[in-house]
């Protein structure tokens, strides 16, 4: 076997929000020397931050990162596009013989670089348009109910105030004649030489959400509100009727409805602590349905995070 194409170990450090894995991720890249490949759906885009809990200027000084700050807000990127673009930079960090670390709870980007990924069509702008007309004129159940009578599978993964996936799912069809879950079958798998291990990080779920009421209070007051104000104000013309998908994202989402004057500062509060424990809940049932994800103990001091470190190094790092 030619070194190219070598079994190539890669740990995937994932599990939902709050739990710690980005931490893990680094200080185990800092030991090993790795670079590390963040499938984190918002940390792509600019300008999101604070919210987004990126890693800070000191971490990115000492560990390449890639997937961090690379897109304007405006521009969509995909969980296909993910999947296709870490594949080439993990094959480029591998060609440098440097190790890769996978870090991120995006479930979808997970899933694309785990199971593979489906050539979807560029988008048609006459066809969107028409759509996000008619979900404004005619309202979301109805679309979804078409689209649940064309793809049911689909329709089951998401529910009509989705409107992005759900507009895009009806779009595919009008584009292709194919349904995604048909396009779906015919994913392209990762290089066989690519090994994936998925990590979640475990935690008794009241500890769980005590680190997302804390990490939330932290980003007030890190300047979360600032952060979304500076959002707001440049895209507030397409906030009501086209909001760009980034921004529909928990934490931003409640302080525009408070600087619409929809809810007080201390009800946006609630609502992302309250949005954030939902979201730590689908990631949980995603990862628990996956019987290939090893589990293993969130470190919660810096004892058994040196510990967890160690183990880990041996595992997928060897020296």
């Amino acid at each position: 076997m030619s070194d190219r194409h070598r079994p190539v170990s890669i740990p995937v450090v994932t599990g939902p929000t709050a739990s710690g894995k980005s931490q893990l991720a680094h200080e185990l890249a800092r030991r090993t020397g790795a670079e590390i490949i963040s499938a984190d759906s918002r940390q792509i885009y600019r300008d999101m931050t604070i919210g987004t809990a990126k890693p800070d200027t000191g971490m990115l000084s000492e560990v390449p990162y890639h997937f961090i700050d690379e897109r304007d807000i405006t521009q969509e990127f995909s969980a296909g596009d993910f999947a296709a673009e870490a594949l080439r930079r993990i094959e480029t960090i591998i060609g440098r013989e440097k190790p890769v670390i996978v870090v991120g709870g995006s479930t979808l980007y997970i899933q694309g670089l785990l199971e593979g990924f489906s050539d979807l069509p560029e988008k048609n702008p006459a066809i969107r348009k028409r759509l996000e007309e008619e979900y404004r004129t005619i309202g979301g159940e109805t679309l979804y109910e078409r689209l649940r009578d064309c793809d049911p599978r689909q329709a089951a993964t998401l529910d009509p105030t989705k409107s992005q996936r759900l507009i895009r799912s009806l779009e595919i069809i009008e584009i292709t004649g194919k349904t995604v879950t048909e396009l779906h079958r015919q994913r392209k798998r990762p290089p066989e030489h690519l090994k994936f291990y998925p990590l979640a990080l475990d935690m008794p779920r009241e500890k769980l959400y005590r680190r997302i009421e804390q990490r939330t209070d932290l980003m007030i007051e890190q300047g979360l509100v600032t952060e979304a104000e500076k959002l707001y104000t440049r895209y507030r013309e397409l906030l009501p009727q086209s909001p760009p998908n980034a921004l529909m994202t928990v934490g931003y989402k409640e302080l525009f409805q408070y600087l619409d004057g929809e809810v007080t500062l201390e009800q946006a509060v609630r609502l992302i602590k309250q949005h954030t424990r939902n979201y730590a809940k689908r990631q949980l049932t995603f990862f628990k349905n996956r019987s290939n994800v090893d589990w293993i103990a969130a470190p919660d001091d810096r004892n058994s995070s040196k510990r967890t470190i160690e183990l880990l190094s041996q595992r997928f790092f060897p020296a």
